[in-house]
């Protein structure tokens, strides 16, 4: 039963960082255009979905909480700065996105606009460092206690940090190569192709570093699944970029977007059977298992969950089939 909550709890962090990720991936992008209603367009491709891709978010979170309660504690408390840092990113996107439209002005709205590309980095950043903390693992003790928080400042957490924001760029122009209008996708698209070969870059330096890393190859009780994750990040984004170039948008997108979701999976199955690895001593690491809260609880969160979670996907199927297709000189944004 373990296991399927904790596979439950990576699916939504997941489809989180792919949802989510476009929109931080167009809000990177919005310091590209000079023209203010270039960057106009840009959050009106995104509008109809903000919001409701933060939704995962919540979900990940409430699930986190309520099925895993001791790993929730262990986790914020030994990866506190990059969870500080992911969690300022989305509130000041979310805030930058809704406020921009609100002074006439163009110096302020140019400042709202630097707002949401600070934010976007930020959470982009953040996640990456969260994922190479758990892979990283964190100074727990006997007694159940992660001891500092300076562990997290390391090489290989910052480049992970990096490829997160190397990634999440590109999946930005693949959703807006797919959803802008066609004289303005094609110039998108070309820069998601030129943001391939950087986020192809940044995973071969990240691989390298954590190779390298004690704690890392330490912490991996499934090293050849952390083998993967470079080799099937490096297929989705040479799909990504031959689907690009021919022109088909919608395979560019899916592919970014398994590209996103990889490393949380992998991250997951590379430390298996253990959900947070002990640096201290590998006898306090803490397990799925020991981490997860009793039958009773899961069967009840089961109950709960069993009809959110349909509604959760009929919902996000919904706005996508709704919203389909490229925008046009209007589209259904209120901010």
């Amino acid at each position: 039963m373990e296991l399927a909550w904790y596979v439950l709890l990576g699916a939504f962090f997941a489809a989180y960082l792919v949802l989510g990720g476009y929109d931080y991936g167009v809000g990177l992008l919005l310091a590209r255009p000079a023209d203010p209603a270039a960057r106009r367009g840009l959050l009106t491709a995104v509008g109809p979905f903000f919001l409701g891709n933060e939704v995962w978010l919540i979900a990940a979170v409430g699930l986190l909480f309520g099925a895993f309660p001791l790993l929730e504690g262990e986790l914020l408390a030994g990866l506190y700065p990059a969870f500080a840092g992911a969690l300022a990113g989305v509130v000041l996107v979310t805030a930058g996105v809704q406020l921009r439209s609100r002074p006439t002005g163009a110096r302020a709205r140019a400042t709202w606009d630097g707002v949401i590309v600070a934010g976007s980095a930020l959470a982009a950043s953040g996640w990456g460092a969260v994922l190479a903390g758990m892979l990283q693992g964190v100074p727990l003790n006997a007694d159940g206690r992660v001891i500092g928080t300076g562990h997290l400042f390391t090489p290989f957490a910052a480049l992970a940090a990096l490829t997160t924001v190397a990634l999440v760029a590109v999946h930005g122009a693949m959703f807006l190569a797919l959803r802008l209008p066609v004289a303005a996708a094609g110039p998108v698209a070309a820069l998601g192709r030129r943001l391939v070969p950087v986020a192809l870059v940044a995973t071969l330096a990240t691989t390298v570093v954590g190779l390298l890393s004690d704690r890392v190859r330490d912490a991996a009780q499934q090293p050849y699944v952390a083998l993967a994750l470079p080799v099937l990040l490096g297929v989705a984004l040479g799909v990504a970029l031959v689907a690009s170039a021919r022109r088909r948008p919608g395979l560019a997108f899916a592919a970014t977007s398994a590209a996103l979701a990889l490393p949380v999976f992998l991250v997951g199955a590379t430390l298996w059977p253990y959900a947070l690895h002990s640096t201290l001593d590998p006898a306090a690491s803490l397990t799925v298992a020991d981490a997860a809260a009793s039958g009773p609880t899961l069967r009840l969160l089961g109950w709960l969950t069993a009809p959110l979670l349909p509604a959760l996907l009929g919902f996000q199927v919904m706005l996508w089939w709704v919203f389909r297709g490229r925008t046009g000189g209007r589209a259904p944004v209120y901010w």
